[in-house]
């Protein structure tokens, strides 16, 4: 049986950048809402007619600041997802919301239009955390919104970003205990990065602005682990905790290296041994689909060996692991192609691996060490 599909839909407009954010977002003050319903149904359209007699498990609308979307578009994209494939009867659709762009009767119109699940892009609930974030909405704004959130949705998931300059431990545990207290099923926690070409970025290389080291980052990562896992929301990907049942059905289809059709400005997606890619600029995005019937900038044949590598990659961020056995049966190749035994049966016996017949998966103990890891047992070529 051939496995459903997930959707993801790019919606790229914002109400100002942020300066941790490397994402595909963009300032606009007019949109166009009726021809930007237009493009996207149409780029919809032409996936649809690449990948017939698939079913849809779950669709993600992204950003950007889809909260930004008529909940009219919202509807009409499910809509016409649920005709051109069908969706599952427990099909996910989440959609990713800002606490200052959203008010409740957004949400109640949101949950009309199909929308099922919202992550809430919180990040703190920290008056100057959130300045020097970028943010604008308050710690009581993004209260509200979970609270209205939790009234219309089934399933609430929250983002917060901690590992931040300073951060203690003890500061960070008050700030994730106050957290956990608002009870919803998924948490996305966020250790700060600093991105190429982003605000942070600039500041970091004039030695403005500096994140904690390792060790301190590593303190930082054990007491979430610690704090979650006794909420009843243990970690399931690096940075993602949910209550058993609840993780993001979407996400997994990413990690577990499933077919995913991306539409929208940037978007990119995984299905029929291709990657593709839309044209990133909203301008750009819009005189393709008019040219062409649809967005896409690139379309690429993935070889089996970089399909497989791509399965591992992902795959192993998560605390299942990977089925070495799915990814040679996608993949066409012998777990010996993509798959260092030697050095997996080392790291094994270091506890920092688990390998129980076809299921490998990084332990607790090597977490830390994932990217490490990966170089040491993925073999690319």
């Amino acid at each position: 049986m051939t496995e459903p599909l997930a959707l993801y839909v790019h919606w790229p407009f914002c109400v100002s950048k942020c300066p941790y954010c490397d994402f595909n977002s963009h300032v606009r003050e007019q949109v166009d809402q009726t021809a930007w319903r237009a493009a996207l149904l149409a780029d919809l359209r032409h996936e649809a007619a690449l990948l017939p007699g698939r079913s849809v498990s779950s669709i993600f609308f992204g950003g950007g600041t889809p909260s930004l979307m008529p909940p009219e578009t919202v509807a009409a994209l499910i809509a016409e997802a649920d005709a051109a494939w069908g969706l599952t009867a427990d099909c996910e659709i989440t959609l990713e919301a800002n606490p200052n762009s959203v008010e409740v009767a957004n949400f109640a119109a949101l949950a009309s239009a199909g929308v099922n699940r919202v992550s809430i892009g919180v990040q703190s609930f920290e008056r100057e955390v959130l300045e020097f974030l970028g943010r604008a909405h308050s710690g009581d704004e993004a209260r509200r919104a979970i609270a209205a959130a939790q009234a219309h949705f089934a399933r609430v998931s929250f983002d917060l970003i901690y590992a931040r300059p300073g951060q203690s431990v003890a500061a960070w545990e008050a700030e994730l205990n106050a957290a956990l207290g608002f009870g919803t099923g998924h948490l996305s926690l966020y250790q700060l990065t600093i991105e190429p070409g982003t605000r942070f970025a600039t500041l970091a290389a004039k030695g403005d602005l500096v994140i904690p080291d390792g060790d301190a980052a590593a303190d930082l990562f054990d007491a979430t682990q610690a704090m979650t896992r006794a909420a009843g929301l243990p970690r399931y990907e690096v940075s993602n905790h949910a209550r058993p049942g609840e993780e993001s059905r979407h996400n997994l289809t990413y990690w577990r290296y499933g077919d995913y059709a991306g539409i929208g400005p940037g978007a990119h997606g995984r299905r029929l041994c291709q990657a593709t890619e839309r044209h990133r600029k909203p301008e750009n995005f819009l005189s393709a689909v008019e040219r062409n019937g649809h967005g896409l900038k690139v379309e690429t044949d993935l070889p089996a060996q970089e399909r497989a590598t791509e399965a591992m990659l992902m795959g192993l961020r998560l605390t299942e692991g990977v089925d070495l056995a799915r990814i040679e049966a996608r993949s066409g190749l012998p777990r010996a192609a993509f798959l260092d035994t030697g050095a997996t049966e080392r790291l094994a016996g270091q506890g920092l691996l688990a390998l129980d017949g076809d299921r490998l998966a990084v332990t607790d103990a090597g977490i830390l060490l994932l990217d490490s890891i990966l170089s040491e047992v993925v073999r690319t070529g």
